[in-house]
């Protein structure tokens, strides 16, 4: 299935041309000096997955609540005017709430493939160019997963403002550790903080799973920006290093403001200032919105960019807390769940055909 035909807003135009001013670099040493990019880059080729076969497409989707989540974590929940809608009303906010923010992970994960393919033409050492080229393929399946997700749910919403803002900045930037600074760090690190509330929280196992088995991919993906950036950022000057923090509080910001969801209150004929006046106002949206740095904060410490202007950011708002989180820790977690997936599945399937066995004889 096209997706155009179910998408909730018409669209300006199918094509989003950026135009790009780099350098393509070629590297005739091709050294093995980087022996944790190239470990990481065997768990890349050893980890490839197919979405076909490893996800059950078959299941389905509840109405109402596509991935049955909490009924708390929708964003106008307690709002006096969702709570006085029909079960009918309440079901239609939902599935375009969620059919909109999977849309959005979808976009992302195109923009990610891009800026993977921008990183193997454009960084300079070898061995992070061999990493990149995997993630080429991960980002192309996470592309397709969504892609069946959002068509599962029947409804699709265009790319989000400050989405396409940050894009449009870190796909122009002709520097190298600015692809990976934007992507591998802000956008990546958000999705992964955003994919963990959907995996943990959704009671649907086919949401569930999809989440869980692109973070698998994820949490690779950002250690591989960490790897590149810690060794990189100590050789710029301090008047680079705050380019860099500059780019990443105005990333930060553009990030915790596009869960607004003007699009979808506009979309289903809602007040658009009211939803969004109580959205801001939410505890629980204030809570979320926070949550969504845990994976971003402790790598921007970790790869040395911890100036004054950065910590002032982060402790305005309100996610200096996150600085020693523990990433790797937090990246166990993400391969312990998705086998945890794979695990049932081999379950059930064992159990049908032990069931087909008895039925033959």
């Amino acid at each position: 299935m096209a997706l155009d035909p179910i998408y909730a807003k018409a669209l300006e135009g199918s094509m989003w041309s950026v135009p790009q001013d780099y350098e393509t670099l070629f590297n005739w040493n091709y050294s093995d000096d980087r022996k944790d990019l190239l470990n990481l880059y065997d768990k890349g080729k050893s980890m490839q997955w197919d979405t076909e076969s490893r996800i059950d497409w078959s299941q389905e989707l509840t109405p109402g609540n596509p991935q049955d989540l909490p009924e708390e974590l929708f964003p106008l929940y307690g709002a006096d005017f969702y709570m006085k809608m029909s079960k009918e009303e309440q079901g239609v906010c939902r599935s375009h709430w969620q059919a909109w923010s999977t849309s959005q992970f979808l976009h992302g994960e195109q923009g990610a493939l891009i800026c993977a393919a921008k990183i193997v033409q454009n960084v300079p050492d070898t061995e992070s160019k061999f990493y990149a080229a995997t993630q080429v393929m991960d980002e192309a399946r996470h592309v397709e997963t969504y892609k069946k997700l959002v068509e599962k749910m029947g409804i699709a919403y265009p790319i989000t403002g400050p989405l396409k803002t940050l894009l449009d900045q870190v796909i122009r930037d002709s520097r190298w550790d600015m692809t990976y600074l934007g992507m591998q760090v802000v956008i990546e690190g958000l999705a992964l903080a955003a994919f963990a509330g959907i995996r943990d929280h959704a009671k649907n196992n086919l949401a569930s799973a999809v989440n869980a088995y692109v973070m698998q991919d994820e949490a690779r993906h950002v250690a591989f920006g960490r790897l590149a950036l810690r060794a990189y950022y100590p050789e710029l000057t301090q008047h680079e290093r705050d380019e860099r923090e500059e780019f990443l509080v105005e990333a930060c910001y553009l990030m915790r403001d596009r869960f607004q969801g003007n699009e979808v209150w506009e979309t289903i004929g809602l007040n658009v200032k009211d939803c969004v006046n109580y959205v801001q106002a939410s505890q629980g949206m204030q809570m979320f919105r926070t949550q969504l740095f845990s994976r971003i904060v402790p790598v921007v410490k970790d790869i040395g960019l911890w100036g004054n202007r950065i910590q002032k950011a982060y402790g305005d708002m309100g996610i200096l807390g996150f600085a020693n989180v523990n990433l790797d820790a937090m990246s166990e977690n993400d391969m312990k769940v998705a086998a945890e997936h794979d695990a049932r599945r081999q379950h059930v399937e064992d159990v049908i055909e032990m069931g087909r066995s008895s039925a033959a004889e």
